[in-house]
């Protein structure tokens, strides 16, 4: 498994909305940076994903350090855990389409 730090800004305007005086993290925007870091860079980089499992376990609160630990399976899928310290706050998997 490798991990890597993922960094949402403490700022993220979906904080503001989502909820009014408790702010935390919508689930979409966090597999949104989840996907960010597994993309690759350089020429035919970026393809399309599919969501094939996912289970949020925790709040992300803003500000809150994360880190993404992930690792490719035999059948081209990437198996993905998003941690805070030793909370897991997201599980899943992410096929290309």
């Amino acid at each position: 498994m490798t991990r890597l730090p993922l960094t949402v800004s403490a700022e993220h305007p979906a904080y503001a909305g989502h909820f009014p005086g408790e702010p935390v993290l919508p689930g979409a925007v966090l597999l949104d940076e989840v996907i960010a870091a597994l993309e690759p860079s350089g020429p035919g980089g970026a393809r399309p994903w599919r969501i094939t499992v996912v289970k949020f376990s925790a709040a992300v609160r803003p500000g809150e350090p994360l880190e993404l630990e992930h690792e490719p399976l035999e059948n081209g899928a990437i198996r993905f855990r998003v941690l805070s310290g030793e909370r897991t706050v997201a599980t899943g998997m992410l096929a290309h389409t």
